[in-house]
């Protein structure tokens, strides 16, 4: 009622036209517009709560700031990559996977219309989706997509910059996951040098790098070139903390574990080597000499790790419980149970006083010998020759580390393939179980194998 009578009183004294242009230019602006700084501290809110895990928190954070950018910039603009690739981040630490995807693709589909390829800020993106299309197992986009990554990060950063380490071992679990060997040999080469630019040669920090590439050597049955990357490790240690030094304990184990393993697997068959490479032991077996027993070498370096382990100050448990497993799971390759036994007792209760006993809270594969159509055995030739099957074994492991009640289950896979899968298994040797120390049985452990078998029309 009053507003109607100041209107009659505005149209008398014959002001509408310029009341009325101001009302509309005042309904046209925005009730507030959005500063750098306010982005700037809801960014900083973010990062404190992200930085300290507190990720369901920091969440909605995160979302503000992408709402904030859009109401600055507009939804196209470049500056709203890196917003929503922290969405992303963080519906990924969460396990939202789909989220995270959505966040990951409009980021890069904004790039997409307003950044050239080789633009700096589709490097998190394109990081961030290919993880999440790993985690949910999609390997054939998240090697297109990390492998992107990583081309842009060398393009734009150097051949060898420390920034992309993380997602270049992505990358490798990604070819591995495919047995793209060759492809996962090509990038640990290069994450090794990435180590090694960054810190040099002669720093401690490498060691962490040495196990790395020891363990893949490992992984495809490289055992002498594994031993000689954790000798060179070894020297490291000691050149850098002193003989007999913790950090001469992973160095060791990693030796005695290569030896263990050759032991059960037989011996490298073909080694690359230089003139440079150290030499191991003077009782190392030539190429191709399978060894008979467990190399007396390789329990020296355990017992020199145990050692270290025991002495050192302040006492680290977790590292003696490790080693001590270790040296349980060589007495029970060599058939030495009461050995075994003692050094698993001791293990469980060097964990139990680090307050984590996971390691020993479930049977582990020391033995397995895939069958001959194992995918892991593939040695080459037309993919397009064979059908892919999936094997799901379930059994039980007794407390003596055998394997027992074998039961197969595939949807399609041929049942003598099934029972080459039971009868690997039965071959196979695991390190039970410990409760409280004591080895147990263990019902309703499972194995995947994942079988090549060539088609009925395909001739080899």
């Amino acid at each position: 009622m009053r507003s109607a009578k100041v209107m009659r009183n505005t149209r008398r004294c014959g002001a509408v036209p310029w009341v009325l242009a101001a009302l509309a230019a005042l309904a046209a602006l925005p009730l507030r517009a959005v500063t750098d700084d306010e982005r700037v501290a809801i960014y900083t809110e973010f990062r404190g709560l992200f930085d300290a895990g507190q990720y369901a928190a920091a969440l909605p954070v995160a979302e503000r700031l992408v709402a904030s950018t859009e109401e600055q910039y507009g939804a196209k603009d470049r500056a709203l990559a890196n917003p929503l690739a922290n969405v992303g981040t963080t519906q990924l630490r969460l396990g939202n996977f789909k989220a995270a995807e959505e966040a990951y693709r409009r980021a890069l589909s904004i790039l997409d219309g307003v950044a050239p390829a080789t633009d700096r800020a589709r490097l998190r993106p394109l990081q961030g989706l290919g993880i999440t299309y790993a985690r949910t197992d999609q390997p054939g986009p998240a090697a297109d997509t990390l492998k992107r990554a990583v081309d842009l990060s060398r393009n734009v950063e150097g051949l060898y910059n420390f920034d992309q380490l993380d997602f270049v071992k992505a990358l490798i679990d990604v070819y591995v996951a495919q047995n793209r060997l060759e492809d996962a040999e090509r990038e640990h080469q290069y994450a090794f040098r990435i180590a090694e630019t960054a810190y040099g040669r002669n720093d401690r920090r490498m060691l962490a790098a040495y196990d790395y590439l020891a363990r893949w050597y490992e992984y495809v049955g490289r055992y002498t070139t594994a031993r000689t990357e954790q000798l060179r490790a070894l020297r490291l240690a000691e050149a850098t903390s002193g003989r007999g030094s913790v950090a001469t304990v992973e160095p060791l184990r990693g030796i005695a574990r290569a030896y263990r393993l050759e032991y059960l697997y037989g011996p490298e068959v073909t080694q690359e080597s230089t003139s440079t490479d150290p030499v191991l032991f003077s009782t190392n077996p030539g190429a191709g000499q399978t060894p008979t027993r467990l190399h007396p070498e390789g329990e020296r370096a355990l017992q020199l790790a145990l050692e270290a382990a025991k002495r050192a100050t302040p006492p680290v448990p977790a590292l003696l419980g490790g080693t001590l497993v270790d040296t349980g799971d060589w007495y029970l390759t060599e058939g030495d149970n009461r050995g075994a036994l003692d050094a698993y007792r001791k293990a469980w209760d060097a964990l139990a006083t680090a307050g984590d006993t996971k390691l020993v809270e479930a049977p582990r594969l020391l033995r397995y010998k895939p069958p001959s159509a194992s995918i892991t055995r593939f040695t080459g030739g037309d993919i397009d020759d064979f059908e892919e099957y999936v094997v799901l074994a379930k059994f039980t492991v007794k407390a003596n580390g055998r394997a027992s009640d074998i039961v197969t289950s595939s949807d399609n896979a041929p049942k003598e393939n099934q029972e080459g899968v039971a009868a690997a298994l039965r071959k196979a040797l695991y390190a039970p179980r410990l409760d409280h120390g004591a080895p147990v049985e263990t019902t309703g452990v499972t194995l995947t194998e994942r079988l090549l078998v060539r088609k009925p029309d395909r001739k080899p």
